[in-house]
């Protein structure tokens, strides 16, 4: 597909359409009629008024009678809310585990009408063509597809391993394609302070396109580290864990993405810059960045997060406009998303309940795709091609030899750097413990300690790293990922160097996925084959198997929520304090190796 060819928005054939039925001299498509009109633009609700759609845009706000012939469709609303259709600003579709189609398959009947994907994932898997896989799914979608170009892939060249490298050239030809809106989140944060070159000459590309930059800046300096990140170029970030944070990122001219996915929650800490502080949210936009599929299903997409937004004391306006006109207006959409005026593209909700956010139907220029919280249309898309299958490429078996940590110099106890996580929480904390060896590492029962390995998987025979994590509360057997942020390599978690060996023997037996072992035996397997990350199958199904891990998890003692989604993110070396990659234990915030014992 010619992406550069493809036009999203046309508006050269309809315009004199659009202004005569406006005029009332041609019918409309359809007429919702007495709704209360939720406007984002000026902040209001307007009461018993009419809504007109013709070709898929909104024509007409008011009476709209004069719209109304014989061949017109008549919706009569009796006082239901009619908002504008929700857009997800930032996040990966590949956290969610399933294709772009299943992902529009869950969030259609829950408001989302729009999404601008980061797919640094499969790009970190696959490269360009992944990322090209993902825009083409999704452009066949009634959902409205929009993506980023990744800028990081790897996220850290010099601590970590993947399975491609995206450079100038190809975020170049990513930034021409019509859906692409901008550079993904710049991770390289290091590489913008310290004004490493290959990384200004990328902001400097797409500066120079027009197109916005989106980052990632998870240091707690809100001073001179920040200041110099924005004046880079950088505009938004999605990082923020503390109100201080989104306060001095909106001070200081950036958009503020404030997150709540499923594993990282930071929406009731975040808003209350906003609630205490009284400050525009007009640069606030509400964001899910990682989301579980069994969330999706059961609690929402953007309608969850704008609800909890409410609950935490957000006017409901506000709320509505930082999930609709504020990311619209940021990508330079703003003439053709985000609101209920005449040109814009029809994509609505209708609600019974503004504050409680209850969708009772979505449309998508003009057209129903969900009602009572299902499709009423189906929703289908392309197979993927058999070159994103069987990438897990490690050279042999894996033994439990592989997983023995002696101790330095012989020792019998040693100093050790723990990796601590955090229940809800993207960030995790460098702590040191005292631990004994007996030829190997002495795992006591009881004490919230467990190996750690990533091993690279993408046939470049860079080896694996071990180390030690603690928080996860595990007490038996193992547990392997080959979704492991960004570099997505196989993480292994386990208690003992037999089931973390059969642990990681399966997956790359299954081509990807996550599994859950105990004693020799298999608890629960999910399986990934596309790219290692993706499943085949429905939302449902992957849903249904994903609980059937967590299940798994909580038998060996895990007691975190989503804690496959916490132990995703474990080499990820760009996200503070302390992280494992294939190359070894990495200090985030001197971005550098360092030794776990001492």
């Amino acid at each position: 597909m010619d992406h550069k060819k493809k036009a999203l928005f046309s508006y050269e054939k309809i315009s004199r359409q659009l202004a005569a039925v406006a005029r009332g001299q041609l019918p409309a498509d359809l007429v919702i009629k007495n709704c209360r009109l939720v406007n984002v633009l000026t902040g209001e609700i307007e009461e018993g008024v009419d809504i007109a759609i013709a070709a898929g845009h909104f024509v007409f706000i008011g009476d709209a009678e004069k719209c109304i012939e014989v061949n017109t469709k008549v919706i009569r609303a009796k006082g239901l809310y009619l908002a504008p259709g929700f857009f997800d600003a930032h996040l990966h579709v590949e956290s969610s585990m399933v294709t772009v189609t299943q992902f529009a398959r869950a969030v259609l009947p829950h408001g989302t009408t729009a999404i601008c994907m980061d797919p640094h994932e499969i790009a970190n898997v696959l490269g360009i063509e992944g990322v090209r896989l993902m825009i083409e799914e999704g452009q066949a979608l009634p959902l409205r597809v929009f993506a980023t170009a990744p800028s990081c892939v790897p996220s850290a060249p010099d601590l970590e391993d993947a399975g491609a490298a995206v450079g100038l050239e190809e975020v170049e030809e990513m930034l021409s394609w019509e859906s692409v809106l901008g550079l993904g989140e710049m991770m390289n944060f290091p590489g913008v302070l310290q004004g490493e070159e290959k990384i200004h000459k990328m902001l400097e590309i797409t500066r120079e396109k027009r197109k916005v930059i989106t980052g990632h800046f998870p240091l707690p300096d809100t001073a001179s580290s920040l200041q110099a990140y924005i004046a880079a170029g950088i505009s938004s970030c999605h990082e923020s864990t503390r109100r201080q944070e989104v306060l001095a990122k909106l001070r200081r001219g950036m958009y503020a993405m404030i997150r709540e996915g499923s594993a990282w929650q930071d929406l009731e800490e975040t808003i209350k810059s906003v609630t205490e502080n009284k400050v525009d949210t007009w640069r606030c936009l509400l964001v899910s960045d990682d989301t579980h599929p069994r969330d999706l299903l059961q609690r929402g997409h953007m309608d969850y997060i704008v609800r909890k937004a409410i609950s935490c004391g957000l006017s409901p306006l506000k709320a509505y406009q930082m999930a609709t006109i504020n990311p619209a207006r940021y990508f330079g959409l703003e003439e053709k998303l985000g609101c209920i005026a005449p040109g814009r593209q029809a994509d609505f909700l209708l609600l019974s309940d503004l504050a409680g956010v209850k969708v009772e139907q979505v449309f998508i220029a003009g057209k129903k795709v969900a009602e009572a919280g299902k499709l009423t249309r189906e929703v289908t898309g392309a197979a993927y091609p058999s070159s994103v299958f069987n990438t897990v490429l490690i050279a042999s078996r894996l033994q439990a030899s592989d997983f023995v940590m002696p101790a330095p110099e012989g020792k019998k106890e040693a100093r050790a750097t723990v990796i601590k996580v955090e229940e809800a929480s993207a960030l995790t904390k460098k702590i040191e413990m005292n631990v004994n060896f007996a030829g190997d590492l002495i795992l006591t029962a009881g004490s919230d300690l467990a190996k750690l390995a990533v091993i690279e998987r993408h046939g470049k025979k860079q080896g694996m790293a071990l180390g030690l994590v603690s928080g996860f509360g595990l007490q038996k057997g193992a547990v392997a990922s080959t979704v492991a942020h960004d570099s997505h390599n196989l993480i292994i978690m386990g208690t003992n160097n037999e089931d973390m060996a059969l642990a990681g023997n399966i997956l790359q037996q299954e081509g990807g996925g996550l599994v859950a072992v105990q004693e020799g035996k298999v608890l629960a397997l999910v399986k990934l084959p596309v790219a290692g990350l993706l499943s085949t199958q429905s939302v449902e199904e992957v849903a249904a198997g994903l609980q059937q891990l967590e299940t798994a998890f909580h038998e060996l003692k895990c007691t975190l929520h989503a804690p496959f989604m916490t132990l995703s993110l474990l080499s990820l070396p760009v996200i503070p304090e302390i992280r494992l990659s294939n190359r070894g234990l990495v200090d985030v915030s001197k971005n550098c190796l360092i030794p776990v014992f001492s």
